[in-house]
């Protein structure tokens, strides 16, 4: 854990880097895979799953009875509580639809959005060393709300070449038929190419390691849509004089278990408050079945004091995490502060834990600063918002002449024409 104390605006960027790793290595890697995928298809998935996860398997599709024992095998306090999250989830994303409203922009003239599904979509839910099965409540739900016609799931299988149990029961909750056993570039690829096996889909939804992240990045450019750059995950809280430090630890920590290359980031404008945290963190860390990971994400992790709290607030600005906690008193006061972030959890009862499985809120969000420009996934995501315009003939008229004279002032004749022919039709009728 890095220590600092107001540190200068001109070392922000250099401090609140976030964990660095060879990523041109990682892109050669990966362009290699993509590329084998599009001319070999089936045989190269196969391939690459062998060659990293060390499995073999004569099919990649989960069956339906595969699905069907899955459910039988899901503790029953475990689907009382997808179902608690299924439901709030729906909520807050159903109230996300947008009505249609025709607006009569000049008198004849009707302009209208529409929201429209998109057909395909794959959505690739990580497995490995914890299989995030919220993760598919949080994309299959807005998929199903929003009226995508084919979602697949993509999701690595473990050595036994098998699927976990509460993801293929929530897969059949969702009436999602399609389960490939693919995780990792690979599966990314296989999503946006198309295999013998899986489809091709038009969009690519869902967080992943490094790999899978810069194989989303690279498949974009080629025509393939993706929510978002989502890469390890990251947490920022903000804390003073009223905050709880074992609550705060607890959150730190939270997020450190993700993964090694996780990173936290505690600003405070308490100064006592950083060896509490401290003290909290040492307490809880040692009880932690994954206290190895989380260690290694703390040696990425720091801790700012800042004696202002305009400054405070500018660097977690500049940090812009994908969650951050304003763990305060006055924290919905101060939230009108926050410019840049994927999430933000207000208070000193609100763990971004909740936001992870059942609050409602979506937790596939943009990482690595990423949060300046990308909002996390939403109902929105998974539609495409179509504009409509009926222009009645008195409508033509009375915007006419505007547009031919814009038309004329670019030199697009053409389009001069396509309004001046009509006008004069409308004119010789009258």
């Amino acid at each position: 854990m890095k220590l600092y104390k107001n540190p200068a605006k001109e070392n922000w960027k250099e401090i609140l880097e976030r964990p660095s790793v060879n990523n041109e290595g990682i892109k050669k890697t990966v362009a290699g895979i993509l590329d084998d995928i599009k001319i070999n298809g089936d045989a190269a998935v196969k391939k690459y799953s062998k060659q990293f996860d060390g499995l073999e398997s004569d099919s990649m599709l989960v069956s339906a009875a595969e699905i069907e024992l899955a459910t039988t095998k899901v503790a029953e306090s475990l689907k009382e509580a997808i179902d608690v999250a299924y439901n709030n989830i729906k909520k807050f994303h159903e109230s996300q639809r947008e009505d249609i409203k025709k607006i009569e922009t000049s008198k004849g003239v009707f302009c209208w959005r529409k929201s429209v599904p998109i057909q395909n979509v794959g959505l690739y839910i990580p497995g490995g060393t914890a299989p995030l099965l919220s993760t598919l409540l949080m994309l299959g739900v807005p998929a199903n709300l929003a009226g995508c016609h084919n979602i697949i799931i993509c999701t690595p299988a473990d050595k036994s070449d098998s699927i976990n149990d509460a993801i293929l029961y929530i897969a059949g909750m969702l009436n999602i038929k399609y389960v490939y056993k693919i995780g990792g570039a690979q599966a990314i690829g296989a999503m946006a190419f198309g295999t013998e096996t899986i489809p091709k889909v038009d969009k690519i939804f869902g967080p992943g390691n490094r790999y899978v992240t810069t194989a989303k990045q690279m498949v974009q450019t080629e025509g393939t849509a993706i929510d978002m750059p989502a890469g390890p995950s990251e947490l920022a809280v903000f804390a003073d004089h009223t905050s709880n430090p074992a609550f705060i630890a607890a959150d730190l920590l939270s997020q450190a278990e993700h993964g090694a290359d996780s990173q936290v980031l505690l600003v405070t404008t308490y100064a006592p408050m950083m060896e509490k945290v401290q003290i909290a963190l040492e307490e809880q860390l040692h009880a932690l079945p994954r206290k190895d990971i989380a260690t290694a994400a703390l040696s990425n992790s720091m801790f700012i004091e800042m004696d202002k709290l305009e400054e405070a607030f500018n660097l977690l600005n500049e940090y812009a995490a994908e969650h951050l906690i304003i763990a305060t008193d006055d924290a919905e006061v101060l939230s009108e502060k926050v410019f840049n972030a994927g999430s933000i959890f207000l208070g000193h009862y609100s763990p971004e834990s909740a936001g992870d499985y059942a609050s409602g809120t979506n937790h596939t969000l943009p990482t690595n600063g990423f949060a300046k420009a990308y909002s996390g996934v939403s109902l929105d995501s998974f539609v495409k918002k179509i504009t409509f315009q009926n222009i009645q003939p008195a409508g033509l008229q009375n915007l006419g002449k505007a547009v031919e004279i814009l038309a004329a002032a670019e030199g697009l004749q053409a389009h001069k024409n396509a309004v001046s022919i009509r006008l004069e039709t409308l004119k010789n009728e009258q």
